[in-house]
Formats: structure tokens, C-alpha cells, sequence
């Protein structure tokens, strides 16, 4: 049973690749806010994933993160979550985003758990329409 206080914690460094400019969320060579939220989904979803039951994982349901600050090509960021509430499926966390000088983004992520099984029954369903 997943109880709240998980906390998880993943740091990598912005390259080129992982830009505003490079995926076109804007054209600015610095961390891009869509990159942010995958490295939020990220870590959020590795730090419950050894807690989950045989064949479950888990989905991004929702994300509300504000990007505060600029984060150049060269530095490493981390993001840091808590698994804050439970309810049922559904798992909400609280996550921040540092780079090498402070904190750079802040907000909330929510995952729901799943069969895999299932999950990807209704996908190829919904594919096959």
C-alpha cells in the first residue's frame, strides 16, 4: 500500500537538446518549461514505481508547475518530489526544481496507478476506431 511521504529526487544537466529553442517552446537557448514538466513526471513516477503491485504503473493525470527562473546549457538541474496524498488511485505530489544557483520551478503533479494490462487493452481499443 503506497502511503504519503515517498520522496524522490533526479538530477540531470541541460544540453542542447533539452532547450526552449532546440524543442520549440520558445527560441531561447535555456531549460525548456516542457522539459521541466518531463523531469518533474519523471521523478514523480520512479520514486513510488518499486511501491506499486504486480503489473501496475503509474500515468500523468495533471501537471501545475511554475517555471520562476532560467536555467542555462551547461548546468545541472534536480527535481525533488513528495508524494503528499493517496485517494484511491490517485497520487499527488509536491515537487520543486533547482538548478546550481536556487530554485527554478515549483508546483504540484498528479499520477493515477494502473493494470498496464488494462491500459494498454483501452489504447489499442481507441487505436483501432
Amino acid at each position: 500500500m503506497i502511503q504519503p511521504g515517498i520522496q524522490g529526487k533526479h538530477e540531470q544537466t541541460v544540453t542542447e537538446a533539452l532547450t526552449a529553442g532546440r524543442i520549440g517552446s520558445g527560441d531561447l537557448p535555456v531549460f525548456a518549461t516542457p522539459m521541466m514538466v518531463s523531469l518533474v513526471e519523471q521523478t514523480c513516477w520512479q520514486s513510488v514505481a518499486d511501491h506499486l503491485g504486480e503489473g501496475d504503473t503509474t500515468v500523468g493525470t495533471q501537471v501545475n508547475i511554475a517555471h520562476l527562473a532560467a536555467t542555462p546549457v551547461g548546468m545541472k538541474v534536480r527535481c525533488e518530489s513528495e508524494l503528499t496524498e493517496v485517494e484511491g488511485r490517485r497520487l499527488r505530489f509536491a515537487v520543486k526544481v533547482f538548478d546550481e544557483c536556487g530554485l527554478v520551478g515549483e508546483g504540484t503533479h498528479e499520477r493515477f496507478i494502473v493494470t498496464t494490462d488494462r491500459f494498454l487493452a483501452k489504447v489499442k481499443s481507441k487505436a483501432a476506431q
